[in-house]
């Protein structure tokens, strides 16, 4: 392994693998095989910025390792994603495979950074890492609109309501950045995830005042007849459970 590991091909293949699982674990819409694909490929893209880019690539394959969208994992606040057990998991596996304590620490610590995708200014390593996550948001209108209905599906059990809010928090914390993207590369998909984030911002306000909108109609009806719920359940039907799709 070019990361330095002493163990021998057939422990690091075992260890591969068994990543490789981890991914293709089922209830992974969006965060799944394809998603770490994509995240390495953009490594790739961004690789002459990095100072060792194959502990780069190893952050790459840990930072989504262990994922749980279920209900008690509040979606706004932090997603299925999580960071700190693929961080400790990341650790035991690379110690075991005989990785350098050093190289093995600096994977964790990038691991561990994509909770808020703040790097600091010189970290180079890091800054290619988090736009290399952060890169679906630039994506062409139907790849993105496909990202869109993946992580919908993904947090299916939340109630549509519960979800557009969350997503609306996580949309503003983002427009709110003062950069989406932090290294010299990955500036160049400013620009087109600005829209992106910018557009589904605003279909996704306007469906929660559409919501608001059918809970009060409900409330003020002689007949007793949810409005919001009857609403809801069109809309689903319409797609506008998918946020933007």
């Amino acid at each position: 392994m070019a990361a330095g590991a002493t163990a021998s091909r057939d422990e690091v293949e075992k260890v591969g693998e068994a990543l490789l699982d981890r991914w293709s674990e089922p209830g992974r819409h969006f965060h799944n095989l394809r998603h770490l694909t994509d995240v390495l490929a953009r490594v790739d893209e961004l690789a002459e910025e990095t100072h060792e880019p194959d502990l780069v690539r190893l952050a790459a394959w840990y930072h989504g390792a262990i994922f749980d969208a279920a209900e008690r994992a509040s979606y706004a606040h932090r997603g299925g994603e999580d960071e700190r057990a693929s961080a400790a998991l990341a650790r035991r596996e690379l110690v075991d495979l005989g990785l350098p304590e050093h190289a093995v620490q600096r994977v964790v610590e990038l691991v561990e950074a994509l909770a808020r995708h703040a790097p600091a200014p010189e970290d180079f390593d890091c800054a290619v890492l988090c736009d290399a996550d952060l890169a679906m948001l630039a994506s062409e209108p139907q790849k993105y609109k496909a990202y869109l209905a993946e992580v919908r599906a993904e947090y299916a059990h939340l109630p549509v309501e519960q979800f557009v809010r969350a997503r609306i928090k996580i949309l503003r914390r983002l427009a709110e950045r003062q950069n989406l993207f932090a290294s010299p590369l990955g500036a160049a998909w400013e620009e087109s995830a600005r829209q992106n984030v910018g557009a589904e911002l605003h279909r996704l306000e306007k469906e929660l005042a559409r919501i608001e909108v059918d809970r009060a109609t409900a409330t003020s009806r002689p007949d007793g007849t949810d409005a919001h719920a009857a609403s809801v359940t069109s809309g689903a039907d319409r797609g506008t459970a998918a946020p933007g799709a």
